[in-house]
């Protein structure tokens, strides 16, 4: 059976205060605008993960806010491993998920989540800005993912929304 991993850059966040230290940052008002284009398409395709998996950082936390009311009801962890990890770093958590999660969502930071979507995918990008979403396919178990085991299905901007 097919699994999906959606993998989320944050919204556009703030630096309006440059005291404030990185992982603290809140969500810039055009990323709060993004969040609601962001939500209604994941509403409209009927996302709905079984499990998120977010960054601690505020920025991910308020993009999890700003999409939530679209996805259902997955499980959400707030996973420390998350925040400014590389690809590889990315990839071992996802490995970590159950067998029998069929999708995954998760909310991350760059550049490790436009490496980890690379990687996995052999699709590079140009650009994964803040708000973009990759949509990837595959049929392995989370334990064997590895480079070039996922098709890209979707690529979404929120100025493309």
């Amino acid at each position: 059976m097919g699994k999906t991993l959606y993998l989320l850059r944050h919204l556009k966040s703030s630096w309006d205060d440059p005291a404030i230290p990185d992982r603290d940052r809140p969500l810039a008002p055009r990323g709060r605008k993004a969040g609601k284009k962001l939500a209604r398409h994941l509403r409209d395709r009927d996302v709905a993960p079984e499990l998120v998996l977010c960054s601690p950082a505020i920025r991910a936390r308020e993009t999890l806010d700003a999409v939530r009311s679209a996805l259902g009801e997955p499980e959400v962890r707030f996973d420390e491993r998350l925040y400014a990890a590389s690809e590889r770093e990315l990839l071992d958590v996802l490995r970590g998920v159950d067998f029998g999660v069929g999708s995954v969502l998760v909310i991350a930071h760059n550049p490790g989540l436009e490496d980890l979507a690379a990687g996995l995918s052999g699709v590079a990008r140009e650009k994964f800005p803040t708000g973009a979403l990759a949509t990837l396919a595959f049929e392995c178990v989370w334990s064997e993912l590895q480079p070039d085991s996922c098709e890209l299905t979707g690529f979404v901007v929120p100025r493309e929304l």
